[in-house]
């Protein structure tokens, strides 16, 4: 067992959140290998269900944009997948809540001792944006200014069919960010 093994058994089993969250069950897929993290939010209902990070219509448009199917996209000398949250947060009365705010400083700093490959770091929503790109402001702002973040980070909106309307209301960010973002992940 590495110790890349030793530490997801532990993320696996952690209980942090238990009694402040529906159920735990941490979502996550990690390797040592994977030149690109995907670090979204936290799972979804979908998601906490199956076990299987962004196993949903957000991840299947995350795919859409990043121009890669599901094989490549699971395959985690490829792809390490990772939430702020790495379990299902509960439901609010506008959505999913927020990522437990324990979690990302629990376990972010032990995985990144072991991913050493990283090139690029797809940073998804606002919650990814705030922890990793301290500072920044509303998530228009962050995505569009995404090459101030480069060349390691590439922010982005979140997928989540809950924003058809930032969608609608930016057009550049399809027209202009994500054939840009395909063509990151195709260089790698």
């Amino acid at each position: 067992m590495t110790e890349l093994d030793a530490l997801m058994a532990r993320m696996a089993a952690c209980r942090v959140c238990e009694g402040k969250i529906p159920e735990p069950n941490p979502v996550f897929r990690l390797s040592a290998a994977a030149p690109l993290i995907v670090i979204g939010q936290a799972p979804g209902t979908k998601v906490h269900a199956t076990g299987i990070p962004w196993n949903d219509p957000s991840g299947d448009r995350l795919r859409e944009w990043m121009g890669v199917d599901r094989g490549r996209f699971y395959d985690p000398s490829r792809t390490a997948l990772l939430g702020m949250g790495l379990c299902y947060p509960g439901r609010g009365s506008g959505g999913d809540l927020p990522p437990r705010p324990e979690c990302a400083p629990l376990w972010h700093p032990p995985v990144w001792e072991h991913l050493k490959r990283v090139d690029l770091v797809l940073l998804v929503g606002s919650y990814a944006h705030w922890y990793y790109l301290k500072g920044t402001g509303p998530v228009a702002e962050t995505v569009k200014n995404w090459k101030n973040y480069g060349p390691r980070f590439f922010p982005i909106v979140h997928p989540s069919p809950r924003n058809r309307r930032w969608l609608t209301n930016n057009p550049w960010f399809e027209d202009e960010v994500v054939p840009v973002l395909r063509e990151r992940i195709q260089g790698l």
